[in-house]
C-alpha cells in the first residue's frame, strides 16, 4: 500500500478503534506503546480496525459477537474482557453474548465456554458498578 493509502488506512482505524474500545482505552495503549511494539500496534491499527473492522457488510454489532465468540473459542480471556466491555458502544446485548457462548460450547467446547461466561460476569459486574449496564 503507498504512504497516502496507508496512513488513510491508519487514520480510518483509529477512528474505528476509538468508537468500539473508547478513547480511554487507545489512549492508554498509545502512552504504553514503545518503538519495539509499535510495528505491531501499527498493524493492529490499520488491518484489525482500519480494514476488517470498518468494512461496511457487517454492523459493529455483528463484529462485536463474532470477535467475542472467536477470542473465546481461542481461549483468549484478556481479549474476551476488552470486546465484553465494548459492548457498550457496539450494540451488542447480553443476550448477544450468550447466545455467542452457546455456539462457542457446541463448536469450541464447553471449557472455552465456560471461561469466557466467567469473564463476561466480571465484565458485567464492573460495568453495573459503573452505570454501564446495558
Amino acid at each position: 500500500m503507498h504512504e497516502a493509502g496507508q496512513a488513510d488506512r491508519h487514520s480510518l482505524g483509529m477512528a474505528t478503534r476509538r468508537a468500539v474500545l473508547g478513547d480511554a482505552h487507545v489512549d492508554r495503549a498509545e502512552a504504553a506503546k514503545t518503538e519495539f511494539d509499535r510495528p505491531f500496534q501499527d498493524l493492529i491499527t490499520e488491518a484489525a480496525w482500519g480494514h476488517v473492522w470498518s468494512r461496511p457488510n457487517w454492523t459493529q454489532r455483528e463484529r462485536s459477537m463474532v470477535t467475542i465468540a472467536l477470542l473465546a473459542a481461542l481461549g483468549h480471556s484478556e481479549e474476551v474482557a476488552m470486546h465484553v466491555r465494548a459492548t457498550a458502544r457496539t450494540g451488542a446485548s447480553r443476550e448477544d453474548i450468550c447466545e455467542a457462548m452457546l455456539h462457542v460450547a457446541i463448536y469450541a467446547g464447553v471449557p472455552a465456554a465456560n471461561q469466557a461466561i466467567k469473564i463476561a460476569k466480571q465484565v458485567f459486574d464492573e460495568m453495573d458498578g459503573k452505570g454501564e449496564q446495558r
